[in-house]
């Protein structure tokens, strides 16, 4: 966020009208001082500032996500997610992944490990958003079993985006996916006190309850780099979690709220950075005691699939 952030204050000022920039000369200093989450939480943007501040997220991060791709798609690189998701359980309904980020990497990720990605959209041009007939592109077999109809499925993750993505557009008033770069505003909720309202339109609304309705039938967690400040999802997630569901927290940093909970619940597991004896290493929260790990960065994925996963 505080690369968005020194972007926008970069950039932002082009495309803002005279009035629009009197907003954001109040605006840029309080991001400067306690970050863009926090300022935007303090004083709401005008729409148009919003909508300025939608666009450049949106820019900033495609860029990002570009440069990531084509070395995904050059075999360059691995994605973390791709390694990862051959030690997940995929069960027959798909598994589910919920993700506060507006980049398609979880989706590109899943697909290089083989599985197919069920998003709630159905088609490649302007795809519609329709639940049933994307889980039913998945179906592979039907098969009648005495008076019993059985589905066989291909393996799936259900991706749940309550944030947006940056390929859900606007057309004739509806949600669509269209992979491709348009001028059309994407639909992505950037922080602050408009992010409530906006949530509770399409396509974020049933995003947020299909990742919520996940939340409450999980029989475990894993939670990567997540600290746990999003209203969106944490009317669920925090009480699940301090119900007594296994947890494991892999993080560079544990936030404030991440770390009431490790200290409240035994069953979290949390690991982060920390330095141990001048090097880089791990400190591992197991039944709310610490302990460090020198010279393994076991919060950091690709450490905890090699040390852990594939040692």
């Amino acid at each position: 966020m505080t690369e968005i952030a020194q972007h926008l204050q970069a950039v932002i000022l082009d495309d803002l009208t005279p009035l629009d920039a009197e907003q954001w000369a109040v605006l840029s200093p309080l991001i400067a001082d306690k970050g863009l989450e926090a300022a935007l939480l303090e004083v709401g943007p005008t729409p148009a500032v919003e909508t300025a501040i939608v666009a450049r997220t949106g820019q900033f991060i495609a860029n990002r996500e570009r440069k990531i791709v084509d070395e995904v798609f050059a075999r360059t690189r691995t994605l973390r997610f791709t390694r990862l998701l051959a030690h997940l359980l995929k069960p027959e309904s798909g598994a589910p992944i919920i993700t506060t980020n507006y980049d398609r990497l979880i989706e590109i990720a899943a697909e290089e490990a083989g599985l197919g990605v069920d998003t709630m959209f159905v088609g490649q041009f302007a795809g519609i958003l329709n639940e049933h007939e994307s889980r039913l592109s998945f179906c592979r077999e039907v098969t009648l079993r005495g008076k019993q109809v059985q589905w066989r499925y291909r393996q799936r993750v259900n991706v749940f985006k309550p944030h947006g993505s940056l390929d859900w557009y606007h057309r004739d008033g509806r949600p669509v996916r269209y992979a491709g770069d348009l001028t059309s505003p994407r639909l992505i909720i950037t922080p602050g006190l408009n992010k409530f309202r906006n949530g509770y339109e399409s396509p974020f609304d049933r995003h947020r309850e299909r990742a919520n309705s996940a939340i409450d039938r999980a029989s475990r967690f894993l939670v990567i780099g997540y600290g746990f400040n999003d209203d969106h999802l944490e009317t669920h997630l925090t009480p699940r979690i301090r119900s007594g569901v296994p947890t494991l927290l892999l993080t560079r940093g544990l936030s404030p709220n991440a770390m009431k909970l490790v200290e409240a619940c035994p069953n979290v597991v949390a690991i982060q950075h920390a330095v141990v004896g001048g090097s880089q290493g791990s400190s591992v929260f197991v039944d709310r005691a610490e302990m460090q790990v020198p010279d393994l960065a076991l919060w950091e994925l690709n450490s905890f699939i090699s040390e852990v996963l594939e040692p």
